[in-house]
């Protein structure tokens, strides 16, 4: 199958590809995510196709040109807008996030920040997670990094047998990397999410397109035109039934992958109303600015957001997306054309290309090390950013687990000599107990154990599959723990979780399946200390408590949702509501800040 790069129907897909992913990030389409497959699929098939035509016309291939190329395509409107994301965001955010800004920009600029998203669990398909707004880089450093390594590899199979031998690389890689994909996907989900290992199959199967017979797509114009059909209903169907619960990407992203697949592979028999479609002029114009349109989407989302302190309602996001469509084409047509109609030598390309990595990298690197400042309260007092949100010792100790890990270190505090042995165990929620525990340990000469998990809550549920909580691991870590604290025999065991709103379908409410997992627990719990003692969960904040007071001084961040948790089994339980609520939740108690984040309680 040839490659004829500017078909009016690779634009369409290019079109629907970023309409999708803006549409998802825009809270109008649930699996609009998949519009990133579709771009892989898309590259993997011209790319491939261009480093093949060039091996086999000259029998040798020139890498420098290649990735000159690729710069010189890629590089100005990426990293022009990197930076300008960059500067306005250092002047939209609250300087509580500006570190985390400038580290998201460093790897950005770098284009390694797949791996930095996936280190730091920053879950792409969670709308409601605290956004970087240069989150959606990540699947541009994922190509990236697939044009480092992919002409390497097509060299290498053709100097061994030519065609033929590159036709067989190319499918055991690209099965190699589905196999991982499944594993990792299930394993370690923000991982298989973010990596090019997990990725490369979907690039891969659309460089397998190349190797199709032309003559298989003009036979039986019929058949030709029910699989067609097929292939539009499986990436369209997906785009509907997927979500940001939905698993991804392992065998989930098949549907739009194959979907995209298979509409290359019969592009020449489209029926009459898909190219009709894929002809008209609005189409065409988006596939064209697809690139600017996706790179500028998420940061005219995110930051008028964050600013607001607020979702943006329906009529503001049409808007923002109608601003995304305009600074597209200005970028297209004052960067992307004259960059691409211009001869450059390639010394001027790899001058100016270095220069404007060096620049983001500058203006990042400025960013990160810049003082974050103070968050001024309500009463007129001022605490520093860093206090406010540090994270309890066990985090800095790497006594907290995280997620891919099952077992917890040698994490022992207070009075390690002591005979009395108290155990705190739990996800992030119990961890967030910690200071206070351990103040208790020292003065009271008691033994503090802490066994806490990232995500993984003490009551033995199962968890619904959302965003960064698809890890199994949650099972193995659980059973660790309690063998251990069956081994210790602690005098008392403090138990704490944040409190899952969502439920398995199989159950008929949220009372009923946490019910049963904290009697699962205490069951499992009873021989190993006669003091079972639970914590309910702390009342959660409807927005991020130390960005809402950097942002607007305290004046909309009280209002929070809480509800007295009733716990189950024979725990003993606490209570901390009355600690921080009567009748709503303040932001600052006590002329303290109240929590770290739009969850957990301040140290």
């Amino acid at each position: 199958m040839s490659v004829k790069p500017r078909i009016h129907q690779i634009q369409a897909l290019r079109a629907l590809a970023a309409s999708l992913v803006v549409l998802f990030h825009a809270r109008l389409s649930p699996g609009g995510f998949v519009g990133v497959d579709i771009f892989y699929v898309i590259s993997g098939y011209l790319i491939t196709g261009i480093i093949i035509k060039e091996i086999g016309n000259t029998g040798k291939f020139n890498y420098g040109a290649f990735y000159l190329r690729r710069a010189k395509r890629l590089l100005p409107a990426s990293l022009s807008i990197l930076a300008l994301t960059a500067i306005f965001s250092w002047l939209v955010l609250p300087p509580t996030v500006r570190a985390d800004l400038g580290r998201d920009v460093l790897a950005a600029s770098l284009y390694v920040s797949n791996y930095l998203f996936a280190f730091w669990q920053n879950d792409y398909q969670n709308l409601n997670a605290t956004p970087s707004p240069v989150i959606h880089y990540w699947s541009l450093a994922v190509e990236e990094q697939f044009y480092i390594f992919w002409p390497i590899l097509i060299y290498t199979f053709w100097r061994i047998g030519k065609r033929q031998a590159v036709a067989i690389g190319i499918f055991t890689t690209t099965i190699a990397s589905f196999l991982f994909s499944l594993y990792l996907t299930a394993a370690n989900p923000i991982w298989a999410f973010y990596s090019l290992p997990t990725r490369a199959w979907e690039l891969g199967m659309g460089a397998l397109l190349l190797f199709i017979p032309e003559k298989i797509s003009i036979q039986r114009k019929q058949a030709a035109t029910l699989l067609i059909w097929a292939g539009a209903f499986l990436l369209i169907s997906s785009v509907f039934i997927f979500s940001e619960r939905t698993p991804f990407p392992g065998y989930n992203a098949l549907l739009p992958t194959l979907g995209t697949a298979i509409l290359i592979a019969g592009i020449t028999s489209w029926p009459p109303i898909l190219n009709d479609l894929s002809r008209l002029p609005i189409v065409q114009w988006l596939g064209e600015i697809s690139y600017p349109f996706y790179l500028w989407h998420w940061p005219l989302l995110v930051l008028p957001s964050t600013r607001f302190g607020r979702p943006l309602t329906l009529l503001e996001r049409i808007f923002f997306i109608a601003l995304t469509a305009l600074a597209a084409e200005l970028t297209h047509r004052l960067i992307e054309k004259p960059i691409s109609k211009r001869q450059l030598p390639s010394e001027k390309i790899i001058r100016s290309s270095a220069s404007a990595t060096l620049v983001c990298a500058a203006i990042a690197v400025s960013i990160l090390f810049a003082d974050q400042g103070d968050i001024k309260l309500p009463n007129g007092r001022s605490v520093s950013i860093s206090e406010v949100m540090a994270k309890p010792k066990v985090y800095l100790d790497n006594c907290h687990v995280n997620n891919g890990e099952v077992l917890s270190g040698d994490c022992t505090y207070g009075d390690k000599s002591s005979n009395r042995t108290i155990v705190l165990y739990g996800d992030s929620h119990a961890a967030q107990w910690f200071p206070a525990l351990e103040k208790l340990a020292n003065k009271n000469g008691f033994k503090l154990v802490s066994l806490t998990k990232s995500a993984c809550p003490a009551p033995e549920v199962k968890k619904v599959e959302i965003g960064a909580y698809k890890n199994r691991d949650c099972f193995k870590w659980r059973k660790n723990s309690i063998k251990r604290m069956q081994e210790i025999k602690p005098a008392a065991i403090i138990l704490s979780s944040f409190q899952y709103f969502d439920v398995p379908e199989n159950y008929s409410s949220r009372k009923s399946w946490w019910a049963d997992g904290q009697q699962l627990a205490f069951n499992h719990l009873v021989g190993a200390s006669k003091k079972l003692i639970y914590i309910s969960d702390t009342p959660h904040p409807n927005r991020d408590i130390p960005n809402c007071l950097a942002a607007t001084g305290g004046a909309k961040c009280d209002d929070s949702e809480f509800s007295y948790s009733k716990i189950y089994g024979g725990f003993i339980q606490v209570n901390p509501t009355p600690w921080l609520c009567t009748s709503k939740c303040p932001a600052v108690v006590n002329g303290i800040v109240a929590y770290r984040d739009a969850s957990h309680i301040s140290v």
